[in-house]
């Protein structure tokens, strides 16, 4: 008998559930949704089993909510529609969804994420900081032993550091002393010189002029280690002439009887190199002057120095009628612009700007033996505190001249050193 509806051949009965189809399951198994066929029930009647409805297979039902032949009825083909194992079970956790095993990629731990890239930052930051400290530690020149120093003071509260600004032209080619009119004098002398006070009742730079006269006591030789001297009265830069810097330390601490506690020199080649790793330095000029000794030629009014430029304003003397005492209020003017302008965030925070001024200003620097990063950070930030207000900033208090050397007025002096000493704020006027 056959089993096929009638009007079907054997050309469309074969192995194949449908004319083109590859398949082994029914075409509508794998395009038609929730697919159901009644189950088969008995057949009437005695002889061969036929299929009921006449000899035409039933058709399959379409119940929505349902998978094709599912479990709920217990009959046909479960295609998986209902139980998750194509599109994952309910909420998507079947064994074929994004959660489920084999599924697809998890939800991202954000707060996970978070985490490790906030370590990492943080272990960048700290290797980083350590490097960058050992390398600019490494770049310090200290080559001043004030241990050298005799007869010295007793320490008061705070920290004193002797800033000096020296004519040294190391490193110098013709063409650069030429450029920024040094000269080509050998040895080298004092510019400039300023005592940073830094305590906790306001810092105070007090600048002393190297035409002061003062009196050149005994000394040990940095070289020979014998005493000498004295050398009695002279000019306060003959004491750097004469035996460098540790005489200088002594002259100045027994004139003042205040104890030098660092020392930081810079030279020619070593400010202006600064000033042009920072990018120059603007700068509020008064008035204008010209000087054909330090190459300076200034208008009035704002503007941005290069190194050349810089170092030809903190050195000019001649174009003013108190030569000394302007220089040396040029010179402070200067130093604080300069500090304001290395600790702006556009050099602090552009490593591009940063490290070579770093550079530029550790390799420049001669300091004592005992100075450290630390110092040398106390000393720019106090500086550029006194130029912000947070301080004093004067001269040396002067009473008159001597043979064309300034004297220094002994009262205010005690005073300013004692009030120093105790770490007070200065009351006294270089006026």
């Amino acid at each position: 008998m056959n089993d096929w509806p009638e009007g079907w051949s054997d050309e469309n009965r074969g192995d194949r559930y449908g004319r083109g189809s590859a398949s082994a399951q029914p075409e509508s198994a794998r395009v038609m949704r929730q697919v159901r066929r009644s189950a088969p029930g008995p057949y009437q009647g005695s002889g061969p089993a036929t299929p009921p409805y006449g000899g035409v297979p039933q058709q399959p039902t379409y119940i929505d909510g349902q998978g094709y032949g599912g479990a709920q009825d217990g009959g046909g083909h479960d295609s998986g529609y209902n139980t998750g194992h194509v599109y994952g079970g309910p909420g998507g956790r079947g064994p074929g969804g994004p959660g489920g095993p084999g599924g697809g990629r998890p939800r991202p731990d954000w707060r996970r994420r978070i985490k490790w890239t906030a370590v990492t930052l943080s272990v960048v930051l700290v290797v980083t900081t350590v490097g960058t400290y050992f390398w600019a530690d490494s770049k310090l020149n200290r080559e001043v032993d004030l241990s050298k120093v005799i007869d010295r003071p007793e320490a008061g509260q705070g920290t004193n550091y002797l800033i000096v600004g020296s004519d040294s032209r190391a490193g110098l080619t013709s063409e650069d002393k030429k450029k920024l009119h040094t000269g080509s004098a050998e040895g080298k002398r004092t510019d400039s010189m300023m005592i940073l006070h830094v305590g906790d009742n306001g810092d105070t730079l007090i600048s002393l002029p190297r035409d002061s006269n003062v009196t050149i006591p005994t000394f040990r030789g940095s070289e020979s280690g014998k005493i000498k001297g004295p050398l009695g009265a002279n000019k306060l830069n003959a004491a750097y002439a004469f035996d460098g810097p540790t005489l200088l330390v002594r002259t100045i601490e027994y004139n003042t009887g205040l104890h030098i506690d660092h020392y930081v020199e810079i030279g020619f080649a070593g400010f202006a190199n600064i000033v042009d790793a920072v990018g120059g330095v603007t700068i509020d000029i008064d008035k204008g002057f010209k000087d054909k000794y330090s190459g300076a030629d200034f208008q009035a009014g704002k503007q941005t120095l290069n190194g050349e430029q810089a170092l030809a304003f903190v050195r000019t003397r001649h174009a003013f009628a108190a030569s000394d005492l302007q220089r040396t209020k040029n010179q402070q003017k200067f130093l604080s612009a300069l500090a304001h302008q290395v600790a702006t965030p556009s050099t602090v925070l552009n490593p591009f700007k940063l490290y070579p001024t770093m550079g530029a200003g550790l390799d420049s620097l001669i300091v004592d033996k005992d100075m450290g990063l630390w110092d040398l950070a106390s000393m720019f930030w106090a500086m550029k505190g006194v130029s912000g207000g947070d301080g004093t900033s004067m001269n040396m208090p002067i009473s008159g001249s001597v043979g064309g050397n300034l004297v220094w007025d002994k009262a205010k002096v005690k005073t300013l050193v004692n009030q120093l000493n105790n770490d007070e704020k200065v009351t006294v006027s270089s006026e």
